[in-house]
């Protein structure tokens, strides 16, 4: 009968395996992104094949069952540095670059939707690969198609989940109801809300973004949402079109 492993090479192949897959493994993953990195599977079947072959030498431990259980230990020791998620070794400024156009093609609202505290950082999230690019209800599927044109991706439809696309708005605040609390004017991101304590409050319509984020904070329910108001140059430029 064959003498069952040793528990001591078996916990030695493991730890080994472990520690050099945790601290070797986000790198080898940076090369087998490149590699396999957009497929469907995301590179996992080559992930894989690598922790199989990463195991290998650890087969030269004891008899064959112990060999086996050892290569073992280390496959399960190298997928955890093969699979983990690693931030994007892009460059730091072609990161900025693809972040800033990212932001650009953003509505701006700052209306946290997305779930991100803005569109900044819903664009970094984008550029990271921590968000995807069809999370923005004020954005719409315009927004979409634009971000996909940019990121070279397929058109998606906009996620459920953050809200629905809706016509664009302003916030308007009844004055006659107004009691002067300044609750809508610390939650406005913007600053498109001004007034002092105990006095009337009024929304400046061209700062406005329509983030409706003024609404939950005011005790008298007296903010309104409504199309926005034509500009003039709208207007003049209209009329240039209809004649």
């Amino acid at each position: 009968m064959p003498h069952p492993p040793p528990l001591a090479e078996f916990a030695v192949a493991a730890i080994v395996a472990l520690a050099l897959g945790w601290l070797l493994g986000p790198a080898l993953q940076d090369r087998l992104d490149e590699i396999a990195g957009n497929d469907r599977w995301h590179g996992r079947p080559i992930r894989f094949f690598t922790a199989c072959v990463a195991a290998l030498p650890f087969m030269a431990f004891g008899n064959e069952a112990t060999a086996w259980l050892c290569w073992l230990a280390a496959f399960v020791g190298w997928l955890p540095g093969l699979l983990r998620r690693v931030d994007p070794r892009l460059p730091a400024p072609d990161r900025e670059a693809l972040i800033e156009s990212i932001d650009r093609l953003l509505p701006q609202t700052q209306c946290g939707q997305c779930s991100f505290a803005g569109c900044r950082p819903y664009a970094t999230a984008i550029a990271e690969g921590r968000a995807d690019m069809n999370q923005c209800p004020p954005g719409g599927a315009a927004g979409i198609r634009a971000l996909a044109a940019l990121l070279g991706r397929d058109v998606m439809p906009l996620d459920p989940a953050h809200g629905v696309e809706k016509p664009k708005v302003v916030a308007l605040i009844v004055e006659a109801d107004c009691i002067g609390c300044t609750k809508c004017i610390q939650a406005c991101p913007v600053d498109a809300i001004v007034g002092a304590s105990k006095r009337m409050h009024t929304v400046i319509a061209d700062l406005c973004t329509g983030c409706e984020l003024c609404l939950p904070p005011c005790p008298v329910d007296c903010i309104e949402l409504v199309p926005p108001p034509v500009r003039t140059s709208d207007r003049h430029q209209g009329l240039s079109e209809a004649m």
